[in-house]
């Protein structure tokens, strides 16, 4: 199992940005649950206001994790969050929102300064709990990725498929973006067009081709904002739907991921047979997927890629990534040095019909 460190990623060993770290369901109000990401652990929690809140998971006081202790007396009576707040289960030190210390039962005087635990930027997106990660505690770059139709009442929210913790480096599931000759071999559509475009923190793959299983043209705009969340805009024929693919580093080498699907309805108040109809066409995308993962589950560490011409931008794609692995100062290199269009010799370009598909998509994702 491959580490960021044979990949030559940089100076840290888990990535910057936007991660998804638990389905929204999955965070009732009024109690914590326990986390693991990027080799710390974290407690998460919904506060009385309704928003999500993460600290690191250990109480200063005497390392009691906040939220792995669901049998104590605290948390059997839902007296552990307070407003915004959490009460440690072992003492009942509680903490705000800031990580800070704001209330120790037993004790009147001055808390200790060192009475604070880290707190993290999430916020709750298209049914997703996300979390903004920085190795250098800088506050996010750029918004979380959202599509507008999560919030057209004629589209068929997702519940997320839960896919478990996959045994290799993030590096190579994003090499996908740039992997044109994958696509007829593994998912039996191989590509009639095919480029790669880079805007700053955002990869974009644009690729069309008929696929074998349904006979019909498959057109898709794919985009990671960032390293951890990939959405995809997809058409058969007449019709659109979105993918979501997540994938959030556990440990080095170690990545838990999700998938996703969204789609239309018949009218502004889907049906039972539309919500049926969803959840046939996410089942559809995640055999997709499967297919993906079962190669990624079974393969070596391609830390070094046998590269020829006629490949597409691997190196490209990886030199964009390191951005996310090196100081916060240093990402405008890697943007400027990736930053563009690029093709795969003897592949066609997109048409314009491709681009039309296109549409605004990219419009608003700027950084802050």
């Amino acid at each position: 199992m491959a580490k960021a460190e044979d990949y030559g990623l940089g100076p840290h060993t888990f990535p910057r940005g936007w991660f998804i770290v638990a389905e929204a369901s999955e965070l009732p109000q009024g109690r914590a649950i326990p986390l693991r990401f990027f080799g710390k652990d974290f407690a998460l929690y919904r506060g009385e206001s309704g928003r999500p809140i993460m600290l690191d998971a250990y109480c200063p006081h005497m390392q009691t994790h906040l939220a792995a202790s669901d049998s104590t007396a605290i948390v059997q009576e839902c007296k552990q969050i307070e407003g915004d707040s959490i009460r440690c289960p072992y003492h009942g030190w509680r903490f705000g929102p800031d990580g800070k210390c704001d209330d120790i039962p037993y004790f009147e005087g001055t808390f200790p300064r060192s009475a604070v635990i880290a707190s993290y930027p999430v916020e709750e997106v298209m049914g997703c709990i996300m979390m903004w990660h920085d190795p250098e505690g800088g506050e996010p770059q750029y918004a979380p990725p959202k599509l507008k139709e999560w919030d057209d009442p004629s589209w068929v929210r997702w519940e997320l498929d839960h896919l478990g913790e996959l045994e290799m480096h993030p590096q190579e599931i994003l090499d996908n973006m740039a992997d044109v000759h994958h696509l007829g071999p593994t998912h039996g559509a191989p590509c009639e067009y095919f480029e790669n475009e880079f805007r700053d923190h955002i990869y974009i793959q644009r690729q069309g081709g008929v696929h074998a299983g349904y006979n019909s043209m498959l057109r898709s705009s794919t985009w990671y904002t960032g390293p951890g969340v990939l959405l995809s805009k997809q058409s058969f024929g007449d019709v659109i739907t979105y993918e979501l693919i997540a994938n959030t580093p556990v440990d080095d080498g170690v990545s838990k991921v999700w998938h996703a699907a969204l789609a239309q309805g018949s009218s502004d108040t889907p049906s039972a047979e539309d919500i049926e109809a969803a959840k046939q066409i996410q089942a559809g995308a995640l055999a997709a997927f499967a297919a993906d993962f079962s190669v990624w589950k079974n393969k070596g560490s391609a830390t070094r890629i046998l590269q020829i011409q006629t490949d597409g931008p691997f190196a490209t794609g990886r030199r964009w990534y390191k951005q996310f692995y090196d100081k916060a100062e240093n990402a405008g290199t890697y943007q400027e040095k990736a930053n563009g269009v690029h093709h795969v010799k003897n592949m066609a370009t997109p048409p314009q019909e491709a681009m039309d598909f296109e549409g605004d998509l990219f419009e608003g994702i700027e950084k802050r």
